[in-house]
């Protein structure tokens, strides 16, 4: 052929092109997915920071209706949900609704419109002594938002920082509009938060702050990684061959340790940071709806008048331990479920009486609204697949399981105490697990976390460590070297050996 083309010579350039890219990439990429590593030995026992909905309603003030209800307030029509509670000694009523997120003073009858800095002082100090630590406040602090707090800034708003004097230096987040307890931190968690979680998932502030931004950062950041792993894979398995000297690698010293942990660990690194770009739900992979429509279709409309009588009914009932009222509305019947953050839930119907929920009429609910051809409904008081222990979120137990004979295979989970649906997991759902939770946390079935997981676990992620940090500083050391000989060259001298 005319004008010297030659395939040998383009699939030479181009594998020196691959090559050039793979170094390059493993500087800037590479010590990001170090980073990962070495704050990933942080996450396998220290998370970020969260409050759980059972630390919440043990830091809540017992219920009482003492000068409450005379004037019962509107409610949205209908609300959504709603609960009371207790806010700075005064019950209230939280509801969701159209319009948002509400608050109203049970014994004015008047919109809780925000909390002074005494009133979230009281919050948090209540909430404290229920986790049993007595500890002396502080004056609180209005922040719009810290570290601990960035995720739901901008739908929750500023918050009351309150720090406390025991040991452990807790730091206790009233949001200012709705005097709700939002976050809680202690030294400790502060501390490993910023080596674990904070870096792992690329986490400050400043960057977090903006949602959309901290988003496609971490999943093009991730996309990299996957390419960068890829590349190194597909150049190592080809380098790996019999040579004339005998070995089975050309190159030596920290670039043969390269090779060989690449080899060695460079599937186990492609799965990790592929499944870590799955967390992120990139591009709507993954996105699943399970649950959503059977859990409105299930609990059915809340009636507001069936509510507000309910709330009217507030000061008749027998003084008790409870520190929330929440609504828990099922085959369009109102009910309520009372808890005390310790025991499990009460139900109560809609003037306040005992009503505990059957199997029977839970079964009956579900073929009414949802599937009259659904399975048997099953009691749960162990783990399964998808009901499990997972990184942030402990098994929903006891729960009834019910599998629905819809196109996606649902399976709901259900709370025995109200019947909510609190889990539910279709086909979609259930590829999920295993391609992104299962693959990224090494949350398997057979390897529970334990010592078996530590032993396990922790060989693999040095390993993975290994690749990603040896890669990193080789490619910087030769980055280097190039520069220094096109320094050396546009000087005129001679090329460094």
């Amino acid at each position: 052929m005319g004008g010297g083309f030659s395939w040998s010579s383009a699939r030479a350039g181009a594998w020196r092109g691959l090559i050039v890219l793979h170094r390059y990439l493993g500087v800037a990429v590479g010590l990001v997915m170090t980073v990962w590593c070495l704050s990933g030995f942080v996450m396998m026992y220290s998370g970020y920071p969260r409050l759980t909905e059972a630390e919440r309603l043990r830091g809540l003030s017992p219920l009482r209706f003492d000068g409450c209800c005379a004037a019962v307030p509107t409610l949205a029509a209908p609300p959504r949900d709603f609960r009371v509670e207790m806010l700075a000694g005064r019950p209230v009523l939280r509801q969701d609704g159209v319009g948002g997120r509400t608050v109203v003073d049970l014994r004015a009858g008047t919109p809780v419109t925000g909390v002074s800095a005494p009133e979230a002082r009281a919050v948090a100090e209540a909430f404290v002594r229920g986790q049993g630590v007595a500890a002396a406040a502080g004056p609180p602090r209005l922040i719009d938002q810290d570290q601990w707090t960035v995720q739901g800034a901008a739908r929750r708003g500023p918050v009351w920082r309150v720090a406390f004097d025991d040991p452990a230096a807790r730091q206790v987040y009233v949001a200012r509009a709705t005097g709700e307890v939002v976050q809680w931190t202690t030294r400790s968690k502060r501390f490993w938060g910023w080596l674990g979680a904070v870096p792992h998932w690329l986490y400050p502030t400043l960057l977090r702050q903006d949602g959309a931004l901290w988003s496609e950062v971490v999943i093009w950041t991730s996309t990299v990684g996957v390419f960068l792993t890829a590349t190194g894979l597909y150049v190592g398995a080809a380098r790996l061959k019999r040579y004339r000297s005998g070995r089975w690698s050309p190159y030596r010293g920290w670039f043969f340790w390269h090779h060989m942990t690449g080899l060695a660990f460079g599937v186990l690194t492609l799965a990790w940071v592929t499944s870590g770009l799955l967390t992120m739900g990139p591009w709507g992979l993954l996105d699943s709806e399970a649950g959503l429509n059977e859990r409105a279709a299930l609990a059915g409309r809340i009636d507001p008048a069936a509510a507000a009588g309910l709330i009217a009914a507030l000061p008749g009932l027998p003084a008790g331990p409870a520190v929330a009222l929440k609504a828990a509305p099922l085959d369009g019947r109102l009910f309520v479920t009372a808890h005390d953050g310790r025991r499990p839930a009460v139900r109560l119907d809609g003037l306040g009486r005992p009503a505990p929920l059957a199997a029977a009429e839970l079964d009956q609910a579900i073929r009414a609204r949802i599937d009259p051809q659904a399975g048997a409904i099953v009691l749960m008081t162990a783990p399964d697949d998808y009901n499990y222990d997972g990184y942030d979120r402990p098994a929903d137990l006891p729960a009834y399981r019910v599998a629905l004979r819809d196109p996606q295979a649902t399976t709901l989970y259900l709370d025995p105490a109200s019947g909510a649906v609190v889990r539910a997991v279709d086909r979609t759902e259930r590829l999920s697990r295993w391609t992104r939770t299962a693959l990224h946390d090494w949350d398997f079935p057979a390897l529970k976390k334990g010592v078996l997981w530590d032993i396990v676990v922790l060989p693999l992620l040095a390993g993975v460590t290994a690749v990603c940090a040896l890669g990193a500083w080789l490619g910087w050391r030769r980055i280097v070297r190039d520069a220094a000989s096109i320094r050396s060259r546009a000087g005129g001298g001679r090329r460094p050996g």
